[in-house]
């Protein structure tokens, strides 16, 4: 095994254009800025993570531009000189200067990750445990765009074969037109596809209680935090009045979330990120609460690139618990690719690359074509 020493870190951002606007409740986007980081060690191995939020510091807390700054400033002092397998120990002494910034942690725990495992020519996955699956289901997320428009593009999908459930984003209009709207799409997609929708917690426990369940009745199979994260209560009482499940996202970051979820029977499917919990490991451990609650998990996306898909990838195939498939679609809504061999979609499902490490491999040309100036 070569030198696990750290002699370099380094980051660069990176701002890739989508094929489309991609809308949220509260904001909108015709790119991804992506923080990549790159690890080298002394024996000359490379690791590689990514930092990257779901529109913007409205989610998380953090931008592309606050980690870049954390890393640069206060965690490469810490990491240089370290052994990248030493990431229990590099994880405690990150925290010990640095509190929250989960999404900035997440990019230099998968850069160890894939370092230490490139060091070992294994993949990642290994490292977490071995595999459950080599692939996973992958929901394609729309945007809160009208009706028709949102029909289209899910038609599109489903006659392509590359996707075969579609997820709705709501929150930006009145709720009773928002519901109008769905209901409608679901009625355009019934026995063709399946319909589930996210509130980005914009809504509050009233609101929930009174129109989800017209939802429900419109024959949407999943409702996506309703609810504020920090609200519970309600997002728990909303789960015992709907016929259909309720999936926690922002009310869960960590494995004390996914206890406090599961104690209440707040949500019956978990959104598990990468990016949120902090890293792999964080990750991998919230799957266990759920599989010790018999809460089935799922895989969720912050818009990652192909980089932060492919470590997602890793942890959703090394989960025994995540059978509800997930929304890793991030380099699909990309226009251009970043990868030299780009990840392999295929049969509605993403499917685990071979390799070292995450087992994948940037193209250097396309990393410096979309480097922010």
């Amino acid at each position: 095994m070569s030198d696990l020493r750290i002699d370099r870190v380094e980051t660069v951002v990176l701002d890739v254009p989508l094929r489309r606007t991609h809308r949220f409740a509260k904001t909108e986007m015709d790119a991804q800025p992506v923080l990549l980081v790159f690890l080298r060690t002394a024996g000359g191995v490379t690791g590689v993570g990514e930092g990257v939020v779901p529109g913007g510091p409205w989610w998380g807390g953090e931008s592309v531009e606050t980690m870049q700054l954390v890393i640069e400033r206060y965690l490469a002092p810490i990491l240089l000189g370290r052994d990248v397998d030493d990431i229990a120990r590099i994880g405690r002494d990150i925290d010990a200067v640095v509190a929250a910034n989960l999404y900035a942690k997440t990019a230099v725990e998968v850069a160890l990750h894939d370092a230490w495992a490139r060091s070992l020519s294994v993949p990642v996955h290994t490292l977490l445990g071995g595999l459950a699956r080599r692939s996973i289901p992958v929901t394609w997320a729309l945007g809160a765009e009208p009706a028709q428009v949102v029909v289209d593009e899910a038609l599109a999908k489903l006659e392509a074969g590359t996707h075969l459930t579609f997820k709705l984003k709501m929150g930006a209009l009145d709720p009773a037109d928002d519901v109008e709207r769905v209901a409608a799409i679901a009625d355009k997609l019934a026995g063709a596809a399946g319909v589930r929708v996210d509130l980005n917690a914009r809504w509050d426990r009233l609101t929930s209680l009174t129109h989800l369940p017209k939802l429900a009745d419109a024959g949407v199979e999943l409702v996506e935090q309703p609810v504020p994260g920090t609200d519970v209560e309600a997002l728990a009482e909303i789960n015992r009045a709907l016929p259909i499940p309720v999936m926690a996202d922002e009310s869960l970051r960590t494995p004390a979330d996914a206890l406090r979820l599961a104690t209440l029977r707040a949500a019956d499917v978990y959104s598990l990120k990468t990016t949120k919990a902090g890293g792999l490991r964080a990750t991998k451990a919230i799957a266990e609460v759920a599989a010790a609650a018999g809460i089935p998990a799922h895989a969720g996306t912050s818009i990652e690139s192909p980089v932060g898909t492919a470590a997602s990838l890793h942890v959703a195939c090394s989960a025994p618990a995540m059978t509800w498939g997930s929304e890793l679609f991030g380099p699909l809504l990309m226009s251009e690719e970043l990868l030299v061999s780009p990840l392999r979609y295929e049969g509605g499902e993403l499917h685990l690359p071979d390799g070292p490490g995450l087992g994948v491999e940037l193209n250097p040309e396309a990393v410096r074509a979309f480097s922010r100036k």
